[in-house]
């Protein structure tokens, strides 16, 4: 009893403990509205958010329509899917330039679970036997079930992940296991919209190597094809493209593209309505689309345990893509994105709209790159968007009877042009490294054969795999060898002008796993103000990332590189002897780097760089210097900046 009231105490203590400003710092940080809402600048962003909105707005109704057809439920209820989760994001979401919504890669997963559940029994949306909620038939509102069943248990999923701070892992999640997941999946989707675009009537086909049974059964049925709907799908095609290029090509130029999506169901719908295209021609129609919102209800926990492979597939695959989107735009922007925070906002944007018919949502790549280039600021456009969704969902919705469903298949199909673009990343990674290809090419192998949440687990594991095989055979830094060429230089007289100097020695492979360390570790040494000997005893500080040798001594105080104590710029050298192998992710880091320290005015130099890696860094990024950045030995480096700068102390006393 005494241990009870013990605990008891405790509890109370630690609660009488917590201040008003701990719980206003806890809200900022998990509601991150309250923080740029405050300081938002009406003057400036508003009118570049409201006209980044409109556009968003049109593409999401587009895809709403488009992605809930792809997930086997009533084109309606992706009009909720562009609503719902858009709010709870930007409430709780930190990407400024993200848009979740309606997603192709968890439409088609959900769809599994649907199909499987609640097997097709007509693929006309326009059926008669509407004795359901919102008008719809018993038979579709069993399928919005199911799949809102999968949005709600994702949903948690990732909460989940939020609650064990597993959002850290996803340095786990390299950059070619995620272009080949998601370039299978956008394979897997155009795949599943083929049916629509010939007009066929096909059996759902799912399941292992179920991507080569859909064309087996294409072939197989090749004659029952309609021409017209076939016509129909590459005109759309067609069209879009074209005009999609041209806005790309014109954008600096026209600030509002065309919204050819919207003007296509439009012009589409109208047609077909006077043609009469539906019973004339027998093109398959979108059909009646309910009005208004409708109440809220708990999805059916009964097939809970029958959807949880779907409901990881969304977690994952939805996460995956909407950070790595989220981590983009943050660094085009320069600003910060918690990864751990993401999962909470992608989960409750899961679990709350799936109690109003909503089906999986993330973040797609189509609509950020539409932010981007409207010049959106801020998540008020997301939030402007929804108010216009709201007015089709009230007003304009039951006017989209007569769109014909080839043309949204088609409207799906172009708008993953930029998902299957991806397919050119694999020139990249045979430059940089060879091993990513080959991890780039399973994976996708992996995706369309099984399916996409299948070829993300493959990824993961096959990189960890090869990294571990990797990491044993790497050699480090010979620790002698460093400290001889520093008191080699110690005895020289040019111990002044070699004050400005500092070399970090590389003595581990630079690959994904240590990436973001190594950055961490070296814009430290960069920003420390310290004397020599405080950064001599930073070597064993450095965790097996970097060595820091620093070109001083009793009579020569090392300089921090960030003092401007003299006109002489700074210089970095990079020893990378002990880089023995590297990845694209490495490679990158290093390039980056090197562009941080050029606009810090600080001349980047690296030494002992095997071929394989000069060879890498000038494919993979701008490496344009008046002066020579690759040498041969640490020597060679100091000379060149000596040299460069008693050019620099002749040129300034000339001009004097």
């Amino acid at each position: 009893m005494t241990g009870t009231k013990r605990r008891r105490r405790a509890f109370w203590r630690k609660i009488h403990a917590v201040r008003f400003e701990d719980i206003k710092l806890w809200c900022i940080r998990r509601l991150p509205i309250l923080k740029w809402m405050l300081i938002y600048n009406w003057k400036e962003n508003l009118i570049p958010d409201t006209v980044s909105g409109v556009m968003l707005a049109i593409q999401q109704v587009t895809q709403g329509l488009a992605f809930a057809v792809l997930s086997s439920v009533h084109p309606v209820f992706g009009l909720y899917g562009s609503f719902f989760p858009v709010i709870i994001y930007a409430i709780f979401g930190m990407g400024r330039h993200v848009a979740t919504g309606t997603f192709a890669l968890t439409s088609l997963i959900s769809a599994n679970a649907v199909e499987r559940l609640v097997p097709s029994i007509s693929t006309n949306f326009t059926a008669n036997n509407n004795s359901g909620a919102l008008g719809l038939s018993e038979f579709e509102m069993q399928r919005i079930g199911v799949a809102a069943a999968v949005s709600f248990l994702g949903g948690l999923i990732q909460v989940a992940m939020f609650l064990l701070h597993l959002g850290s892992a996803t340095f786990l999640l390299t950059e070619p296991v995620i272009s080949a997941m998601t370039t299978g999946a956008a394979t897997h989707v155009v795949t599943s919209q083929v049916k629509y675009l010939l007009g066929m009537k096909m059996p759902y086909i799912s399941g292992p190597l179920g991507f080569f049974h859909i064309y087996a059964y294409v072939f197989e049925n090749i004659r029952s094809v309609q021409v017209e709907a076939l016509l129909l799908s590459l005109l759309s095609i067609v069209v879009l493209v074209l005009v999609k290029e041209l806005n790309e090509k014109f954008k600096r130029n026209v600030k509002v593209v065309l919204p050819i999506d919207l003007v296509l169901i439009i012009a589409t719908s109208i047609a077909c309505y006077y043609a009469d295209m539906e019973y004339v021609y027998g093109l398959e129609v979108v059909g009646h689309i309910p009005e208004g919102i409708p109440s809220p209800r708990a999805p059916p926990m009964n097939v809970l345990p029958q959807v949880v492979t779907e409901a990881f597939g969304v977690a994952l695959v939805g996460y995956v893509a909407s950070l790595a989107l989220a981590q983009g735009s943050a660094k085009k922007f320069k600003y910060c994105v918690d990864d751990n925070q993401e999962l909470l906002a992608h989960g409750l944007s899961n679990v709350i709209p799936s109690f109003f018919f909503c089906i999986p949502s993330a973040a797609a790549m189509g609509r950020t790159a539409l932010l981007y280039s409207t010049g959106a600021r801020t998540q008020v456009a997301c939030l402007i968007s929804c108010a216009l969704i709201l007015v089709v969902i009230y007003a304009i919705g039951p006017m989209l009877y007569w769109l014909p469903m080839c043309v949204l298949a088609s409207i799906i199909v172009v708008g993953l042009k930029g998902m299957l673009m991806q397919f050119r990343d694999l020139k990249k990674y045979w430059n940089v490294d060879k091993i990513d290809w080959s991890i780039w090419v399973s994976t996708y192998v992996f995706t369309i054969c099984f399916a996409a949440n299948v070829g993300l687990l493959y990824g993961v594991v096959c990189t960890i795999v090869i990294v571990i095989f990797r990491f044993p055979r790497a050699k480090t830094v010979n620790l002698k060898n460093m400290k001889e060429v520093e008191y080699k230089y110690k005895t020289e007289d040019n111990c002044e002008s070699l004050k400005h100097i500092k070399i970090i020695s590389v003595n581990n492979p630079l690959v994904f796993l240590n990436a973001r360390k190594f950055h961490a570790d070296l814009i430290k040494i960069i920003q420390k103000d310290s004397t020599s000997t405080q950064a001599y005893e930073d070597v064993n500080k450095c965790e097996q990332n970097t060595l820091l040798c620093s070109f001083s001594n009793g009579s020569c105080r090392g300089e921090s590189l960030l003092q401007p104590c003299c006109r002489e710029r700074h210089a970095l050298i990079l020893d990378c002897s002990g880089l023995n192998f590297f990845d694209y992710t490495g490679v990158s880091v290093l390039l980056q780097i090197y562009m941080d320290c050029k606009n810090r005015h600080i001349d980047v130099l690296l030494a002992h760089c095997k071929a394989s890696l000069i060879k890498a860094m000038q494919y993979g990024g701008n490496l344009e210097s008046e002066n020579a950045i690759f040498f041969e030995s640490i020597s060679s480096a100091i000379d060149s900046i000596q040299i460069n700068r008693n050019y620099s102390k002749f040129s300034e006393q000339s001009e004097v």
